[in-house]
């Protein structure tokens, strides 16, 4: 579940290597990943997941929880300004929105599953919703 709009084509990686100098970088830094990178670990009590979304505001990030799937979306808006009096050259505007989503072994208990958003790193703390054990029905 990848959707990210492509501002480069497939040549431009090889120029970027071979003639540095002609390659043309946006405005306001590089795109968004084509994917989420994300780190899953383990304890018997919780999932604790850190995945990498430089340049994105708090704001735009979206976390989504159902039962043991997680799906994270992250998106961009930048625009250039302009004021009053100015005539506008070159204009560069970048809309851009990448998803992801992954399955745990267990469901996760939405009431008590946190995210915290620092330095371009999104840490999302996963507790394990509670498996009940087994009930034996009685046969009449």
């Amino acid at each position: 579940m990848n959707s990210l709009i492509a501002r480069r084509g497939f040549l431009d990686d090889f120029f970027k290597d071979v003639a540095p100098g002609f390659y043309v970088k946006p405005l306001h830094g590089d795109a968004l990943p084509q994917q989420i990178r994300i780190d899953v670990k383990e304890t018997p009590e919780a999932y604790a997941v850190d995945a990498e979304v430089p340049g994105v505001s708090r704001d735009d990030i979206h976390v989504t929880i159902d039962g043991d799937v997680v799906t994270l979306r992250a998106e961009v808006r930048q625009q250039d300004r302009q004021t009053e009096g100015e005539k506008v050259l070159r204009s560069e505007r970048f809309y851009g929105a990448v998803t992801r989503s992954f399955q745990l072994p267990q469901d996760i208990d939405n009431s008590a599953a946190r995210a915290r958003y620092e330095n371009g790193v999104l840490h999302l703390t996963l507790p394990k919703k509670a498996v009940s054990a087994g009930q034996r029905l009685v046969i009449e």
